[in-house]
């Protein structure tokens, strides 16, 4: 069976610290310097998960997540001395919907008649929880530029109930009703690069950037991130546009995603 529909679904991603970073750059310190952010993150939802019948796409609005999201925490932590930095990010999201339903799909390339409908009721369990150590390469008031080096860990708790209901005619239907749960997590190892640029008066305007990739249990993932903030004297507001893809292989109830939204955050630096 493969058709997009629409689902309450969410799941996060990594911060990756987009708005930890000073928002005045400045010149390389021996100095300790830290930074914590309380951010949201609002992307809409794509991949494709799988039924005992086949495939299942989804595409899912940031309307409609914002709808049914049950539980968000979301924030990061870097840390800063000379060259060397350090910075963890944690993204936990529960979000879930009963009752969505579907029709005029597909089981193995054969079209099911327009009366077989599909009661659906999905809730996603998401953790996404990021490690790096990073070495400043370069550091002036007009420009940063770090290379990271860590680890994500990406954990996905999917559950599926469904029920169809119909005329199926000829076609050989799957299990009528039913229930499908899964524990995905996924420890990938990553590189990237991230910094700023600064304009303006004293250089209180900076365009913060973010990009990595990285494989390991996942076959690949990537970010991509680039934002605008204003800095003030306890530290910085800014906004952001952040790209995430999954590719988690297949054979599992989830095989890929991508995540693609705006982001907002505040922080405070000492």
């Amino acid at each position: 069976m493969k058709r997009a529909m629409t689902l309450p679904l969410l799941a996060g991603a990594l911060g990756l610290a987009v708005f930890a970073s000073p928002a005045m750059s400045q010149e390389i310190s021996d100095d300790w310097q830290f930074a914590a952010t309380i951010y949201g993150w609002f992307p809409d939802i794509a991949g494709d998960t799988s039924l005992p019948a086949g495939s299942t796409s989804i595409d899912v609005p940031i309307e409609t997540i914002l709808d049914h999201l049950k539980m968000t925490v979301q924030g990061s932590f870097s840390v800063q001395k000379g060259h060397w930095g350090a910075l963890t990010d944690l993204v936990y999201l529960d979000v879930g919907e009963a009752g969505s339903r579907t029709r005029n799909f597909e089981i193995g390339g054969q079209p099911l008649p327009g009366g077989v409908t599909s009661s659906l009721d999905f809730d996603l369990k998401s953790l996404f929880l990021t490690f790096a150590a990073t070495y400043r390469v370069t550091a002036s008031p007009e420009a940063t530029i770090d290379i990271l080096l860590g680890a994500r860990l990406a954990k996905f708790e999917p559950t599926l109930e469904w029920e169809f209901s119909g005329n199926f005619g000829p076609v050989t239907p799957p299990p009528l009703t039913g229930t499908r749960e899964e524990s995905i997590e996924q420890w990938d190892a990553i590189v990237g690069v991230r910094g700023q640029f600064a304009f303006g008066p004293d250089h209180h305007w900076v365009v913060p950037y973010h990009l990595d990739v990285g494989t390991g249990d996942s076959d690949l993932t990537w970010q991509a991130m680039v934002g605008l903030a204003y800095s003030f004297g306890w530290g910085n507001l800014g906004v952001a546009w952040r790209y995430l893809d999954y590719d988690l292989g297949s054979g599992g109830a989830v095989a890929d995603m991508n995540f693609n939204g705006p982001a907002f955050g505040a922080t405070f630096r000492w």
